[in-house]
């Protein structure tokens, strides 16, 4: 597995004080982008909270997350969290060392007491010293919140500065925009009232090991969540339960419990877990398998396969603003581009990082991750691969049935109503539901260079 290894560098660690009748969470930030351009400590934010000791939990929530291994415990974790400014909220992001769930906690404008949030993205120290404090916050003593420096001129400070340095797996880089795709083709399934959503998740194990193989089913009835022996109609999917530990942070103030996934074919699929919060949302996002981390979907390999969106993606990209929702039907209107082109520079933007997927809003945010924007898609195996048969000359086209030269054997790709299938062992074990194999998005590629030279022409 290809890694390189991220230096994050702080002014200070984090920490949590007292301050004139209350306390002040510091949290200090590293590298990132605004507005203005890229800033070595960005400040996004200076207020209070109208829920201190729940903002205190959900941040512990997304730390956990991020320090986690689901699957395999005994490796180290990687990167603090990223928080992202979007005017009226912010946005904690991190995930797990396997690659396996994905965590967002949004503070809405509610739970900001009125104060108003800066623009940009960065990584902000969450340290054991402040994940301990956090842990023993109790009552409702104000709390002021602080993301970055108080002052622009904190780099000039004197004293050591806090260095970080963490690998960057390359799988952990998709993951990020495979878990934003797969949140896209969700819709709500069930909402929970506090009650039943708390006995609900209460229920499920909470196991400190390796997480559980396979995957399991809850269908709804009535008011909660009943678990199925197989995926019925209606049913989501809950791929190791234990996975949803970290929701217990927030559960004594939890008002619903809101589950999202996609239409069921009755193969293990990805879901969402959303705990509304007052004033704030906690959503953990699960890979399909407890084994099996996002990074392997495929879900952007379509859209990364052609030129056409990598354009279309210069073209949005200078649209956005670091809005909280953004509208694939404005930005067709105000780029010109049809909404399907629109989606696909969505997708491709995603893959560096620079959008996110909100599952209760149904829309996309702007944010922009602190990383090498082109690697994902440079060291994308089946990306890699299929540009190495189409260079190679191993396509052959004819009418809807292609071959491809792949190692000793050749392989019969067919498209049927757009959607190509393949007689690769990967299409046979998988049916297109991990994005389409090294052969198939050889000749999608190769039809599109086709199209497009028929049209210089």
């Amino acid at each position: 597995m290809t890694r390189s290894t991220q230096a994050l560098t702080y002014a200070r660690p984090s920490a949590l004080a007292s301050a004139g009748g209350g306390r002040l969470l510091g949290l200090e930030t590293s590298g990132g982008l605004t507005p203005t351009g890229a800033q070595a400590h960005p400040t996004f934010f200076s207020g209070f909270l109208t829920s201190p000791q729940l903002t205190a939990r959900g941040l512990l929530a997304v730390a956990d997350v991020a320090a986690a291994r689901y699957w395999d415990p005994n490796r180290r974790p990687l990167l603090d969290p990223v928080v992202t400014g979007n005017g009226d909220r912010l946005r904690f992001e991190s995930f797990s060392g396997c690659c396996g769930v994905y965590a967002r906690l949004d503070v809405l404008r509610e739970g900001l007491d009125g104060a108003e949030t800066g623009h940009g993205t960065t990584n902000v120290d969450v340290n054991n010293p402040l994940r301990e404090a956090l842990s023993r916050m109790t009552g409702s003593d104000p709390l002021h919140l602080r993301v970055g420096p108080q002052e622009l001129a904190v780099t000039t400070l004197e004293g050591a500065v806090v260095e970080k340095k963490v690998p960057l797996p390359d799988r952990w880089l998709r993951g990020f925009a495979e878990a934003q795709v797969a949140s896209a083709g969700f819709d709500l399934r069930a909402e929970l009232p506090a009650g039943e959503a708390v006995r609900f998740l209460r229920s499920l194990p909470r196991g400190s090991g390796i997480a559980s193989r396979g995957a399991t089913w809850v269908v709804p009835a009535g008011r909660t969540l009943r678990p199925t022996t197989r995926p019925v109609a209606g049913a989501v999917c809950l791929p190791g339960p234990e996975r949803l530990a970290a929701l217990h942070r927030v559960l004594r103030h939890a008002t619903a419990l809101r589950v999202y996934g996609p239409a069921t074919d009755g193969a293990a699929t990805a879901s969402a877990w959303e705990v509304v919060l007052p004033g704030m949302r906690l959503i953990l996002t699960l890979s399909p398998e407890a084994s099996r981390g996002f990074s392997g979907e495929g879900g952007v390999l379509e859209a990364l396969a052609t030129e056409e969106a990598t354009q279309d993606a210069e073209l949005i990209s200078v649209l956005l603003a670091w809005e909280p929702k953004i509208d694939p039907a404005d930005l067709a209107d105000r780029s010109g581009l049809p909404v399907e082109r629109v989606r696909a520079a969505l997708t491709r933007l995603g893959t560096a990082g620079r959008v996110g997927y909100d599952i209760a809003d149904a829309a996309y945010f702007h944010r922009e991750l602190p990383y090498d924007a082109d690697r994902a898609e440079r060291h994308n195996p089946r990306l890699v691969a299929a540009r190495e048969l189409l260079s190679s000359g191993a396509v052959e086209i004819a009418g809807d049935l292609a071959s491809v030269a792949s190692g000793e054997r050749r392989y019969q790709v067919r498209e049927s109503a757009g959607r190509l299938s393949c007689t690769c062992q990967w299409w046979s074990d998988y049916q297109g539901r991990r994005g389409p194999c090294k052969h198939a998005l050889a000749v999608r590629m190769a039809r599109r260079g086709a199209l497009v030279g028929a049209g210089a022409r």
